[in-house]
């Protein structure tokens, strides 16, 4: 089996920073990322150590958020020197892994 080497990025952020919709359009349209994923945590703590939590009878507007996304490391470095202008550093975390090349 042929295998392609990727970096995958993950993003910590909160709901209140406003910043999902402009750094998943700069991912898609400028930098071509292949695919970008967004989940909405239930419940979660930070630097503060302040719980941002939802019940099912309050839906919080400030729980946290995590994008992730992978892609080769051409398309990478200027979505990391982007993102390192808007997001604190150390809520971006980055490692190498492989995918399956389909030869394309």
């Amino acid at each position: 089996m042929k295998t392609r080497d990727v970096t995958v990025v993950r993003i910590y952020m909160m709901e209140s920073e406003h910043l999902l919709n402009e750094v998943v359009s700069y991912l898609k349209n400028v930098i071509k990322i292949r695919g970008i994923s967004v989940f909405r945590a239930i419940s979660g703590f930070g630097e503060t150590g302040k719980n941002h939590t939802a019940s099912l009878i309050d839906l919080s507007l400030d729980l946290p958020l995590v994008i992730e996304f992978f892609d080769e490391d051409n398309k990478i470095k200027p979505a990391l020197d982007y993102l390192g202008k808007n997001i604190k550093h150390e809520h971006i975390v980055f490692w190498n892994a492989r995918t399956n090349d389909s030869g394309s």
